[in-house]
């Protein structure tokens, strides 16, 4: 039987461009993924929140408003893509990775928001964040052009139709922690206590400062409750175990599969190396922080990755040993080893998504990760292990040449 050179060529192409593809930008994939508390060093801190006045309820929407004041205040200590999530009914955990003073970071995490609207010169405070009507600020729309505003309410309308009529025609500034978030000018006297505040706003900026206001008119006190510092070189000394780590587990799988698969078994190991590339990729795509559960579930979708190739391998082996020719055992193989493949990965996904809802910050990590390769190993141990493996059937190059896929003459059967 005559060798399709054309099928060769592709099967060649494919394999190389893969290769030029990953070992071009690998580097660039590594340098942007971003690292979590324990593989960076850092800070961590779980708060648990309490009214700062009588009467005051922490709802939903106070801890939401409160982490959105964190986060405001997190960036200007420099820290980069805080994680702050809320867990329970009062209480917030900040992870701060790559943080170099945690002592500073507990001094500006643990004090109160101070929400302040002053007098045109900045120094005088006229009126404070417990002041406006809980939870009121809101994004809006200006009903005469249209534009986006922010809403805002107080409590006591007389207070602010003095002050509003006093200022008429002048700034009046409105500061969180001492930083400026606006410089509205007082247009008239507003009697009612009810205003817009008005500056060129997208939808978005408009949110944020209604977001921040809200923050503002509820401050709530964090109450410290545990606390964890990592050492950017113990994150690191982590982090290089842990890749070495994965390094001889991998290595060993290639060992093995190539061993007992033979020619399938170096498809794989290509498969392999577009699974370990790509989920990288989409981590960091996907912004997802990578942390030591992180890498467990890496390796461990890596261990998915490579099941999902014995399964169909051994499924052609089989028909192989049935008496049936290579091309056909191939294409039947294939096909009868998807729903095995797929139930599995579905199992997975929905074990991941559970814990991914009720688990803590960690669990979810390894939740995210573990889902990432899923996805990832229906593109490669299924998708493109069968694309090559079928250029290398169609090209005739295999014709009778059973050994190539571990399967011996004399386990042959008779047809």
């Amino acid at each position: 039987m005559r060798v399709r050179k054309g099928k060769i060529v592709i099967f060649s192409l494919w394999i190389v461009g893969l290769l030029a593809i990953m070992g071009g930008t690998t580097k660039w994939v590594v340098d942007n993924l971003t690292l979590g508390l324990d593989l960076r060093g850092g800070f961590e801190v779980l708060y648990k929140a309490a009214p700062l006045e009588k009467g005051q309820k922490i709802t939903p929407a106070t801890l939401s408003d409160t982490a959105d004041a964190l986060n405001k205040r997190i960036n200007s200590i420099g820290v980069t893509e805080p994680e702050i999530s809320v867990e329970g009914k009062d209480r917030l955990r900040v992870s701060l990775a790559g943080v170099k003073d945690p002592d500073q970071a507990r001094k500006l995490l643990g004090k109160p928001a101070v929400l302040e609207f002053r007098d045109p010169s900045g120094k005088k405070v006229l009126l404070k964040g417990s002041d406006l009507v809980q939870g009121a600020a809101k994004q809006d729309y200006n009903p005469q052009n249209n534009e986006p505003v922010v809403s805002v309410e107080f409590k006591d309308a007389e207070k602010y139709a003095n002050i509003t009529g006093k200022y008429v025609g002048q700034k009046m500034p409105i500061y969180l922690d001492d930083k400026q978030l606006s410089n509205p000018i007082i247009q008239e006297r507003i009697p009612n206590g009810k205003s817009m505040i008005s500056g060129n706003f997208t939808v978005e900026k408009a949110k944020e400062l209604a977001d921040l206001l809200n923050a503002g008119s509820l401050p709530v006190k964090l109450k410290q409750l545990s606390s964890n510092a990592v050492d950017a070189s113990l994150g690191q000394d982590s982090l290089h175990k842990s890749l070495f780590a994965g390094l001889y587990a991998i290595g060993f799988i290639f060992l093995f599969v190539i061993g007992y698969y033979r020619l399938p078994g170096l498809i794989a190991v290509m498969t392999l190396i577009s699974y370990s590339y790509l989920v990288l990729l989409f981590f960091s795509l996907l912004d997802v922080t990578l942390t030591l559960p992180g890498i467990a579930a890496y390796i461990l979708g890596i261990g998915i990755a490579v099941d999902a190739n014995i399964i169909m391998y051994e499924r052609i082996k089989d028909e192989l040993r049935s008496g049936k020719s290579i091309p056909i055992s191939v294409k039947s193989g294939s096909k009868s080893s998807f729903l095995t493949i797929f139930d599995a990965h579905v199992t997975t996904i929905i074990a991941s998504a559970v814990m991914f809802y009720f688990g803590t910050s960690g669990v979810r990590g390894f939740s995210v990760s573990l889902l990432v390769g899923i996805f990832v190993s229906f593109l490669t141990a299924v998708a493109l292990s069968r694309i090559l493996l079928t250029l290398l059937v169609r090209s005739n190059l295999l014709h009778k040449k059973h050994s190539w896929f571990g399967v011996k003459e004399d386990e042959i059967s008779e047809l």
